[in-house]
């Protein structure tokens, strides 16, 4: 499976030159699997360039996104298969009692926030709640589960043949009890994230920051940590930055957290700063022993 990053920022954007090298753009990454096809994991304000990049490609997309925070669906609108007649969308999304998924999408796509609505964009585009089980688009299987977030949130699990992804962006796995003594049963998003190839998970905070944002849905550097050792994640990609932090700043939180990591046991290397533009690949845990 390949990766590749096109918004790592949390909460709002973030431009400006202080922000180049980690990119200010919100939630997005592109899944590209096994046969080529692609899906979209949010649609942050990131969305928006890969949109342009989709451009000559497959007009059948599928989009997963976690949550309707604005930051995960800011880009919607500013995606340009939405206004090509001949793409077909499929929006995957929190179930929730108060209203449809469409609906709730169609509260921004709509006045006085946007000069369309859904129901004029040219492309045929549908909305699906995700399933309680298991589904599968293309050659993968997803699955979703509710995580400990502010408002309706999934994180969801993507297996590919042998390799599986977890991306759970906004995240709160303890709410403040300390996770190196929960039992797994009760740690948010924990079956998600077992055994995963690879963890992208929200790092938003320091420990010290974290304090005055206990129960805002978001993780400190040290429940990260954590919840990926936890997990027995086999590479975690730190996400969801915060957008009062500069490159400087993230590269002094990025060399923390890989002295913690190791502390904790992790394999030196298996933890990343995601950064937008950044492509990776997720290979199956025999295939690194057997390149090793």
């Amino acid at each position: 499976m390949q990766l590749k990053v096109w918004g790592a920022r949390g909460s709002v954007p973030a431009p400006g030159p202080e922000m180049n090298r980690y990119g200010g753009n919100t939630s997005c990454v592109e899944a590209t699997l096994s046969d080529g096809s692609a899906l979209i994991l949010d649609a942050g304000t990131g969305i928006r360039g890969l949109g342009v990049a989709l451009a000559a490609r497959n007009p059948r997309i599928h989009i997963l996104l976690t949550h309707l925070h604005l930051d995960h669906i800011q880009g919607l609108m500013f995606f340009p298969p939405c206004f090509r007649s001949e793409s077909e969308i499929t929006i995957w999304g929190p179930t929730s009692p108060e209203a449809s998924l469409e609906e709730r999408v169609a509260r921004y796509i709509s006045a006085p926030l946007s000069p369309v609505e859904v129901r004029e964009l040219p492309c045929e585009v549908s909305f699906v709640d995700a399933p309680p089980s298991e589904w599968e688009i293309g050659p993968a299987k997803i699955r979703a589960e509710s995580v400990t977030h502010r408002g309706p949130t999934l994180g969801y699990r993507i297996t590919d043949g042998g390799t599986a992804l977890a991306y759970i962006p906004d995240h709160e796995p303890g709410l403040g009890a300390p996770l190196d003594s929960l039992e797994s049963d009760w740690i948010s998003g924990y079956d998600l994230a077992k055994d995963a190839d690879l963890l992208i998970h929200d790092c938003q905070y320091t420990d010290l920051e974290h304090h005055a944002h206990v129960g805002w849905g978001h993780s400190r550097v040290t429940d990260t940590l954590t919840f990926a050792r936890r997990t027995d994640a086999r590479r975690l990609l730190m996400f969801h930055h915060d957008p009062l932090h500069p490159d400087d700043f993230l590269d002094s939180f990025y060399a923390t957290a890989r002295e913690r990591w190791e502390e904790l046991g992790g394999e030196a290397g298996a933890i990343e700063m995601a950064a937008e533009g950044h492509s990776l690949e997720v290979t199956p845990a025999a295939e690194k022993v057997a390149a090793g």
